[in-house]
C-alpha cells in the first residue's frame, strides 16, 4: 500500500507538473524571441529619422555604429540607389534582394528566415517615393538567450515539487502502514494467546476506529473466557462431593490388590479434578516436556488396568529423551484420551502398542490396537461425534495437542489388525504471528 501511494502521488504530481511545465517552457521561448525582435525593431526604428534627414554614408555609418547591433556588425542600411551602409562586405547583410523587396511591398517590418538566424527588415520611406531598408541580423543564439537556463530552473522546481509530494505521500503511507501493521501484529499476538495485548489508537480515523473496536473485542473476549473458566471451575468443583463418597467407599473395602487399585484410581481422579480447577482458573504458559518420560508414566498407569483385562501392552522407542514444545499435562491428557479409547471401544483381551517415533523436526506417537478398527476416520475426528456412545472428545483432544505444535492427527489401519492413531508433533513451536507478518510484508508495498 505504501508503494502504491508513492506511485500514485508520483504519477499525479508528474502529470500536473508537465501540464504546467510544457506550456510555460513554450511561453518562455516565445518571450525570448519577442524580446530579441523588439530590440531589433527599436534599433532599426532609431535610424528612420537619420535617413529622412541625410543619406550621407559617413553620417549613416556613425548612426549605425551608435546602435548595439551596429557595434556588433549585425546592422545594415540598404539605400534606394543600391548603396550599403556600412560600406563593404559586412556580416550584417544576410537577407536576399527578394526578401528586401517583399518587405517594401508589405510596407511594414517583418522577420525573414536566413541562414544562422533571422533578418529583421524595417522599410523607411524617403522623398520622391524612394524606400530604404534597415536590416538587423538576429542569430539563433540571441533569439533563445536565457531560454535554457529558464528551462533548467523550471525543471528543477518541478522536480522539487514532485519529490516533495512523493516524500509527503511516503510519510502518510508509512503512518498508515505502521498503524495497519500494529493492528495486524496485535491481532496475531491475540490469536497466539496473549490476551493482554491492546492498541494505542493512532493513524487515520478509520484505523483509529478499528483499533478501538479491537480493544473492545479483546476486552469482551477476556470477559467471556474468564466467565467460562469460572463456570468450568464450578462444574469441576461439584465433582468433589461424589469423589468424597467414592473415597469413603474405597476406604471401606479393606486391604487387598483390588482395594489398593481402587483407592489409587480415586486419588488419581481427585488429582485430575484439582488440576482441572487450577488450569481453568489460571491457565499456565506454554512449556515443554520429554515425550518419552510422559509415555512411560502414562503407559505404566494404564498397564495396571490392561493386566486386569488381560490385554497385551507394549511401549516401543521410549528409551531416549524426546523433547517436545508442549506442556507435559497436555501431552499426558492426549495420550490418556487415546489409550482410554482403546479400553472403551475394544473388548477385553485386545492388545495394544504405543510407539514413539523420532524424525527430522517431528516426533510421532502411534497408538495401535488389535480391535475392529474405525470405520469412518473422518467422522471420528469431528469434535463431539462418536459412533461408540462416548462424548467424541478424545480424538479431538489429541488433535488439538498435535496442532498446537504445528502437527496433525491421522487414523490408519494398524499392523495388529485394528486402528492406529498417529499423532505427529513438531519439535519446534510455530510462530503464526511472524508467519503472518512475513506474508503481509511480501504483499505490502514499502
Amino acid at each position: 500500500m505504501r508503494r502504491t501511494l508513492v506511485l500514485v502521488s508520483l504519477a499525479v504530481t508528474s502529470m500536473v507538473a508537465l501540464a504546467f511545465l510544457i506550456p510555460l517552457a513554450l511561453t518562455v521561448r516565445e518571450i525570448a524571441r519577442d524580446r530579441a525582435l523588439t530590440s531589433a525593431e527599436r534599433q532599426a526604428g532609431a535610424l528612420g529619422p537619420v535617413l529622412v534627414v541625410t543619406e550621407d554614408p559617413a553620417a549613416l555609418d556613425r548612426a549605425v555604429a551608435s546602435t548595439q547591433a551596429g557595434a556588433a556588425r549585425r546592422m545594415t542600411v540598404h539605400l534606394p540607389d543600391g548603396g550599403v551602409v556600412p560600406r563593404g562586405d559586412v556580416v550584417g547583410t544576410r537577407a536576399t534582394p527578394e526578401q528586401r523587396a517583399a518587405a517594401i511591398r508589405r510596407g511594414r517590418s517583418h522577420a525573414a528566415r536566413v541562414p544562422g538566424g533571422y533578418a529583421f527588415l524595417q522599410p523607411v520611406w524617403l522623398d520622391a517615393g524612394r524606400t530604404a531598408v534597415v536590416e538587423v541580423f538576429l542569430p539563433d543564439d540571441e533569439l533563445s538567450e536565457g531560454v535554457a537556463s529558464a528551462w533548467l530552473v523550471m525543471t528543477g522546481v518541478a522536480a522539487a515539487l514532485v519529490a516533495g509530494s512523493v516524500a509527503v505521500a511516503d510519510r502518510l503511507g508509512h503512518r498508515m502502514i505502521r498503524s495497519t501493521r500494529r493492528l495486524a501484529d496485535a491481532a496475531a499476538a491475540f490469536g497466539d494467546g496473549d490476551l493482554r495485548v491492546r492498541l494505542d489508537p493512532d493513524g487515520p480515523p478509520e484505523l483509529i476506529e478499528a483499533a478501538l473496536a479491537f480493544n473492545a473485542m479483546a476486552d469482551h473476549v477476556v470477559q467471556l473466557l474468564a466467565a467460562e473458566r469460572e463456570m468450568a471451575a464450578d462444574l469441576s468443583h461439584r465433582l468433589r462431593t461424589p469423589l468424597a463418597a467414592l473415597r469413603l467407599n474405597a476406604e471401606a473395602l479393606g486391604d487387598g490388590p483390588v482395594a489398593d487399585q481402587t483407592r489409587e484410581a480415586v486419588d488419581r481422579i481427585e488429582r485430575e479434578v484439582d488440576q482441572i480447577i487450577r488450569t481453568v482458573r489460571k491457565p499456565t504458559a506454554r512449556g515443554s516436556c520429554d515425550a518419552a518420560k510422559v509415555l512411560r508414566e502414562r503407559v505404566g498407569f494404564w498397564s495396571v488396568l490392561a493386566e486386569d483385562e488381560r490385554r497385551s501392552c507394549e511401549l516401543i522407542g521410549a528409551e531416549d529423551a524426546a523433547p517436545l514444545p508442549i506442556p507435559a499435562s497436555e501431552l499426558a491428557a492426549a495420550v490418556d484420551a487415546l489409550l482410554g479409547n482403546v479400553f472403551r471401544h475394544t473388548p477385553e483381551g485386545t492388545g495394544f502398542a504405543v510407539t514413539l517415533h523420532r524424525g527430522q523436526g517431528v516426533t510421532g506417537i502411534l497408538v495401535a490396537d488389535a480391535g475392529t478398527g474405525i470405520a469412518d476416520p473422518g467422522a471420528a475426528l469431528r469434535r463431539g461425534a462418536s459412533g461408540g456412545g462416548s462424548t467424541g472428545l478424545g480424538l479431538d483432544i489429541a488433535r488439538r495437542a498435535a496442532e498446537a505444535t504445528g502437527g496433525h492427527l491421522r487414523i490408519h489401519r494398524s499392523v495388529l489388525g485394528g486402528a492406529q492413531v498417529q499423532m505427529w508433533l513438531r519439535t519446534r513451536t510455530p510462530t503464526p504471528g511472524r508467519r503472518a507478518r512475513r506474508q503481509r510484508l511480501r504483499r505490502a508495498s514499502r
